[in-house]
């Protein structure tokens, strides 16, 4: 997960007050405490540590929860919104208004630029886009092909001329055709610091393109620094937004994080992959949701939303309804898992999940099931996916063999399927004596802590 260790920290924190027996000042104390510690280790600048948690024990101690609320529900409350409330608050509106809008993307050396912008390309692509790519960058050598490289990946095509150095010419030599689309996504040139001479090329390209946005691409790894570079940008050239990268992979997102929201330039979209799909929309509401293990649902429901059209989503629920589930149903949904990302990043947004203590070791065999049961289900015949009660022991050995399994992998992956039949009719039947039947299986006779009906 993103910044993992700062939220293990702040969820161990909310456990300690929901097993609290008072909220007192003690306690408030207590959890200013191990906040701080937590932001801290995540190379937040210290004077916004303790501006925040200040904000945090001030509302604690001068605030009544409302009716419905305990003091213990409030006072977690007031941490969710002071953390929202610092890193930007509300999810920044990206104005895609003309044809075709244009997306500028600016940077210094190193900051990734180039693959920022076929991650861009690739996000709006799924969303129905029809998406060029332009390379304005004179200065880095290579950088027409490695866009052209990653823009054959996604099959979205590239524009640019290598051999010209006056990117402004590149622009226009290109804009007659870059109009046929729905969105232009620019790779401008770098340079190791922000020179006089990068802000002069970037506002003439400004005042030429009129971009509808302006991202500063920005690497996590830059911590507290990243604030003075999104100061400079967001000053000199016309910036309307941040894209953070690698913060999947190092400690300092939570600087990097907060120095761009205190800058006035709101964070975008966060890279928390190496892959061309990690890319996601920053929501402050959801990544703060995660951080306390609360889940955030927006994010994966677009997740699902690209792992499965409205009509499959539909033709499916038709078929759950009616009592109807088999082989191909289940084949089905894990397909859809697997395009909607590693378990682990699924289960983070889910609420409560984050909550409950699996390890890591457990997710990633789940992985290998996934993996091992698509093999299993490519050996079997359509009659056989159709009607699994009709799977006997010898067509188990013959299955196995051809999947180059093991028996029990068979085996398992029926005993899964007949546990989700269970399952389907169980909510079909749609009593509440069901339900609480339900919830005991899955544990406890409770919905997970951050769950909302």
């Amino acid at each position: 997960m993103v910044l993992d260790k700062l939220g293990d920290s702040l969820r161990d924190t909310l456990r300690n007050i929901a097993s609290a027996i008072f909220v007192d000042e003690k306690l408030i104390n207590e959890l200013v405490k191990s906040i701080q510690k937590a932001l801290l280790q995540a190379d937040v600048n210290v004077n916004l540590v303790f501006e925040l948690t200040k904000k945090i024990k001030d509302r604690a101690l001068k605030e009544e929860p409302p009716s419905g609320l305990t003091k213990k529900e409030y006072l977690i409350k007031i941490v969710y919104e002071e953390l929202v409330r610092f890193l930007g608050e509300k999810e920044k509106k990206i104005d895609l208004s003309g044809k075709p809008s244009t997306l500028m993307l600016v940077g210094l050396f190193g900051s990734g630029k180039t693959t920022q912008a076929a991650k861009l390309a690739k996000f709006y692509k799924k969303r129905g886009m029809r998406i060029a790519l332009l390379c304005t960058d004179t200065w880095r050598p290579a950088a027409y092909e490695q866009l052209k490289q990653l823009g054959e990946q996604i099959d979205v095509p590239v524009f640019g001329n290598p051999k010209e150095k006056n990117p402004l010419k590149i622009y226009r030599d290109n804009e007659k055709e870059l109009k046929k689309f729905d969105l232009v996504i620019i790779d401008t040139a770098g340079r190791d610091a922000l020179s006089k001479e990068l802000i002069e090329e970037l506002d003439l390209l400004h005042k030429t393109i009129k971009p509808n946005e302006v991202f500063l691409v920005i690497s996590a790894d830059l911590g507290q620094a990243a604030e003075r570079q999104a100061q400079k940008f967001h000053e000199t050239c016309h910036i309307t937004g941040v894209i953070i990268t690698k913060l999947e992979g190092t400690a300092k997102g939570g600087g990097a994080l907060s120095a761009c929201a205190v800058t006035g330039a709101n964070v975008t979209f966060i890279g928390v992959g190496e892959k061309i799909d990690d890319l996601e929309k920053f929501n402050p509401q959801g990544f703060v949701g995660r951080l306390l293990g609360m889940g955030d649902l927006e994010a994966l429901l677009e997740k699902a939303q690209e792992a499965i059209t409205t009509e499959e989503a539909e033709d499916l629920s038709k078929r759950l309804l009616k009592g109807e589930f088999n082989l191909i149903d289940l084949y089905e949904q894990m397909e859809a898992m697997r395009k909607m990302g590693p378990l682990n990043k699924i289960m983070e947004m889910v609420p409560g999940f984050s909550q409950i203590q699996l390890p890591k070791e457990m997710l990633q065999v789940q992985e290998g099931k996934l993996k091992k049961w698509r093999h299993v289900m490519n050996s079997m015949t359509k009659a056989e996916l159709e009607d699994p009660e009709i799977i006997s022991v010898q067509r188990i050995e013959r299955i196995a063999r051809g999947a180059g399994s093991s028996v029990n992998d068979v085996r398992e992956l029926l005993k899964q399927y007949r546990q989700g039949k269970k399952l389907i009719k169980m909510f079909k039947g749609g009593s509440e004596k069901n339900m609480q039947k339900l919830m005991q299986q899955f544990g406890r006779g409770k919905l997970p802590p951050g769950f909302k009906m």
